[in-house]
């Protein structure tokens, strides 16, 4: 192995549950907010059980031409049914979405990651233009 990008996948969202679903508009006005949702699980369900589970997801920014990515956010998730009394008997669970809001001086990549439990680490992109 050479690096870890040798062991993040990728796939189409809508075929693969691990996936991260980036959703946000195309475009965007230059130092004006938009919003931007991550989902893991969006067409065929993630089941967030306290055996298998996202721990969380990551937003990067990278503005074309750069080097260098930008975090925007790190969302973790910690409830998965887990409790005293055994596995998928607690009383709180999690989904694996975010929305946030996002304010770009240039155009670029958004970079989502997500991290299964058992399945490891998958990304996604979306172009996003400004002007």
């Amino acid at each position: 192995m050479n690096g870890l990008s040798e062991l993040v996948r990728s796939a189409d969202w809508k075929n693969e549950k691990h996936v991260p679903a980036i959703e946000c508009a195309d475009t965007a006005k230059a130092g004006e907010w938009f919003t931007v949702s991550v989902t893991v699980g969006k067409e065929i369900a993630h089941p967030n059980t306290t055996e298998h589970h996202i721990c969380w997801v990551a937003l990067h920014f990278a503005p074309a031409g750069a080097k260098a990515s930008v975090e925007i956010g790190r969302f973790e998730f910690s409830a998965h049914g887990q409790s005293a009394a055994g596995p998928n008997q607690g009383p709180a669970y999690t989904d694996s979405a975010v929305t946030t809001r996002v304010k770009l001086a240039a155009g670029g990549k958004l970079f989502a990651t997500a991290y299964c439990n058992i399945h490891g680490l998958w990304e996604s992109e979306k172009a996003v233009q400004v002007g």
